[in-house]
């Protein structure tokens, strides 16, 4: 992480260095933006840190670890799909996740489809695309993340 932030900070004085005025412009846009997600970033922190406290990791680890991991897996799949996350809330829940045990192949299913397979969004989908290709672009997505998880669950030897 080190090298990420010094990467960083010396490509912020490089552009610092080739036009003042334009870094200056994007960091103002860049604290802008930042500003305007924050308080749906710390909202989903507080929810996910709630729910976590409430739930026992022994039940956790039950429904998407522990002896039914294909079981879990089509439980995190699911979970996926209906549920609307941005990917920068989604994936330090995953590192969560993963800390309290939950294997590699159930985060997988979790993350994947939630970020490609749409059943809350499928009414807006469908005014643009049409139901039959809505249902078989979400039906395709759903195997194609099953896919993902089960080669992740292979390549961690989770299965």
């Amino acid at each position: 992480m080190k090298y990420f932030w010094a990467f960083t900070a010396l490509m912020l004085l490089l552009s610092v260095l080739a036009d003042r005025q334009k870094t200056l412009r994007a960091l103002e846009i860049a604290l802008r933006r930042f500003l305007s997600i924050l308080p749906a970033f710390l909202e989903m922190i507080v929810l996910v840190s709630v729910v976590l406290a409430l739930v026992p990791p022994r039940l956790l680890l039950g429904l998407l670890g522990g002896e039914g991991r294909v079981l879990g897996m089509g439980i995190a799949a699911v979970v996926g799909s209906v549920t609307v996350m941005p990917g920068f809330i989604a994936f330090p829940l995953c590192g969560i996740l993963l800390k309290r045990g939950v294997p590699y192949m159930v985060l997988s299913a979790f993350s994947t489809t939630l970020m490609m397979v749409g059943v809350l969004s499928y009414p807006v989908e469908r005014e643009y695309f049409g139901p039959k290709v809505t249902v078989l672009r979400n039906l395709l997505a759903f195997l194609i993340a099953l896919a993902v998880a089960v080669a992740t669950g292979l390549a961690f030897r989770e299965l």
